[in-house]
């Protein structure tokens, strides 16, 4: 029982200073990332960090592999949820221009361009993209339509972290459908 208790501290703590990289990233961008940096974050130890990351990129991997699943996870139970994925996936993106989102979607950018660097980063950047790629293919077999789709979705979220205004969810929808080849809504419809 003991070895229970403490493997569950040891959890939660690592879980702290991942949601607390991910304030850093969000903040400072991932250059503002140091095992003092985020221990301050979380309000501990710099050995605490060092403990549980031996590296920065150790680091910048759960941070990354964090904000990845939370993403394939919102995408995952769009595309099982029998509802319309492309919805799904508007809302997520939408999502980015929230208060709440907002600080993820910066984090996964950051760390996305990182991965571009760091090959080490690279597999786990790809994860929410291929989950993009298979909600294109609910629509199309056209491998072309499932790229536009994914440059479509990043695309989007950049213009969502620019802009000062919150994105409608169902304009973006309308992007994404656009981007799968489909034509443009009727003006009198």
């Amino acid at each position: 029982m003991p070895s229970d208790g403490r493997r569950a501290r040891g959890e939660r703590r690592r879980a702290e200073l991942i949601a607390a990289t991910l304030r850093v990233v969000a903040r400072d961008g991932a250059a503002g990332v140091t095992h003092r940096s985020v221990a301050r974050e979380a309000g501990t130890p710099t050995s605490l960090a060092t403990y549980y990351f031996a590296t920065l990129d150790d680091l910048l991997v759960a941070a990354l592999t964090e904000v990845g699943r939370d993403y394939e996870r919102i995408l995952r139970a769009a595309l099982d949820s029998g509802a319309d994925p492309l919805t799904g996936l508007a809302r997520l993106l939408a999502d980015s221009g929230t208060e709440a989102g907002r600080g993820r979607a910066l984090a996964e950018r950051e760390l996305s361009t990182l991965a571009a660097r760091r090959p080490a980063l690279r597999g786990l950047a790809h994860g929410w993209r291929a989950l993009v790629a298979e909600i294109a293919r609910t629509r199309t077999d056209d491998p072309h339509a499932a790229t536009a789709l994914i440059a479509t979705a990043d695309g989007l979220c950049a213009s969502i972290l620019l802009d000062d205004e919150p994105p409608d969810p169902e304009r973006l929808r309308a992007v994404l459908e656009r981007a799968l080849g489909a034509p443009p809504p009727r003006p009198d419809a």
